[in-house]
This record gives C-alpha cells, sequence and structure tokens, in this order.
C-alpha cells in the first residue's frame, strides 16, 4: 500500500501517520483564545491601516487643491507692477526643481531694485 502522498515506500500500517487527537478541551479552548486574539488584533490593525489610509488621501487631495491654487496665482495675473509670471505650465518633472513663491518673489523684488537703481 503507498503512503498518503503517493509514496510507495511508506505505509499507513507502520504506525508513521496517527490520526488519534491527543489534545482535551483545555488545549482547544486555549487555541481558540489566542486565535481570537489574533482575530482581535488584525482587526484593530485594519482599523488603523483604513485611518491611516483616509487621512493620506484628505493630504493627497489638501496638496493637489494648494498645488492648484500656487500655479493659478503663478499663471494668474500680476499684482506686482514689473507683472513678474512663470510663463509657460511646467512638467511634472520640471515641478520638484520649479522655483517657490517667495523665489519668484525675491528674483522680482531683486530686478526691480536692480531697474530702480540704474
Amino acid at each position: 500500500m503507498s503512503g498518503p502522498n503517493g509514496d510507495p515506500t511508506i505505509s499507513t500500517d507502520d504506525g508513521i501517520i496517527n490520526d488519534d487527537d491527543e489534545f482535551g478541551e483545555e488545549e482547544y479552548s486555549a487555541i481558540n483564545t489566542m486565535l481570537d486574539q489574533i482575530n482581535s488584533y488584525l482587526d484593530d490593525l485594519e482599523e488603523r491601516n483604513d485611518a491611516l489610509n483616509g487621512k493620506l488621501h484628505e493630504l493627497l487631495e489638501s496638496n493637489r487643491q494648494a498645488r492648484l491654487d500656487f500655479r493659478a496665482q503663478l499663471d494668474g495675473p500680476s499684482t506686482q507692477e514689473e507683472g513678474c509670471t512663470q510663463s509657460e505650465p511646467q512638467t511634472t518633472e520640471e515641478e520638484s526643481s520649479s522655483p517657490t513663491k517667495d523665489d519668484l518673489n525675491e528674483e522680482c523684488a531683486d530686478s526691480q531694485t536692480s531697474e530702480n537703481s540704474s
């Protein structure tokens, strides 16, 4: 007779495989308690993950809106005398290296100062 996995050299009659349950009610109860604890921890972890995921989406949306507002300020009519605005919309790669609003304001102020002193 072949073994449980089809191995011809192992026989279930050899006494290697013992299907007798030697666990008592206490062991099953302890295992169930541990499984309940694990399930509870996993539920808590899932709730925290969902909360963090929600906060991440809020942050991404906030950043997206701030970026759109910033672009609108740069692309919109300038309130400064010289009209220092950004001439072309930038690609995503250029955004990371693009000057900030403060940098643009400083450049405009510097150019106005140098023009006035000439």
